[in-house]
C-alpha cells in the first residue's frame, strides 16, 4: 500500500465514509490530475486501472467525497461539473472558453479585498469560489 493510499484510506476513515477501492482510485486520480477532470473522463481513467468502476459508481463516489469536504465541485454554467481534491489554499479558477482548459490562479489579493469589503457590511467569509470566464489575448 502506498503513501497515498494509506493517506486517501484515513482521510476516508477521518470524513466517516468506508474505505473502498473505487474511492480510493478516485481520490488518487483527482490528486494526481492537474486539470479538473468532469465524471466521464474520471471513469476513463478509474477504468485504466479498475475496469469494474462504472460511470454510476463514480458519481456516486464524487457525491459521497464532496459531501465528506474531501473534493470540490466546480460548477462551470452549461459545461460538465468538474472536480479538484479540496485544496489547502484557497485558489479561484479562470476557464478558457474557447478550450474549456481550468486554470487555478491564486488569490490572495482577491480574498484580501473580498474579506474587507464583507467585514465592513458586518459579514465574515464561511465559503467563496470565483470563476472567471475569459478568452485569451491573440497577440497581433
Amino acid at each position: 500500500m502506498s503513501a497515498h493510499t494509506t493517506d486517501f484510506a484515513q482521510a476516508l476513515r477521518d470524513a466517516g465514509l468506508r474505505v473502498t477501492p473505487q474511492r480510493l482510485v478516485l481520490l488518487a486520480i483527482l490528486m494526481d490530475s492537474a486539470d479538473h477532470p468532469n465524471a466521464d473522463e474520471l471513469l476513463a481513467r478509474a477504468r485504466a486501472v479498475d475496469d469494474s468502476v462504472s460511470l454510476a459508481t463514480v458519481y456516486r463516489t464524487l457525491s459521497a467525497l464532496e459531501e465528506a469536504g474531501l473534493i470540490r465541485k466546480l460548477t462551470l454554467e452549461s459545461e460538465s461539473s468538474r472536480y479538484e481534491i479540496t485544496p489547502l489554499a484557497e485558489h479561484d479558477h479562470v476557464v478558457d472558453i474557447d478550450t474549456g482548459e481550468v486554470i487555478e490562479i491564486p488569490n490572495d489579493e482577491i480574498a484580501r479585498l473580498r474579506r474587507e469589503a464583507l467585514e465592513r457590511l458586518g459579514y465574515e467569509i464561511v465559503s467563496q469560489h470565483t470563476l472567471i470566464r475569459a478568452r485569451r489575448i491573440r497577440k497581433s
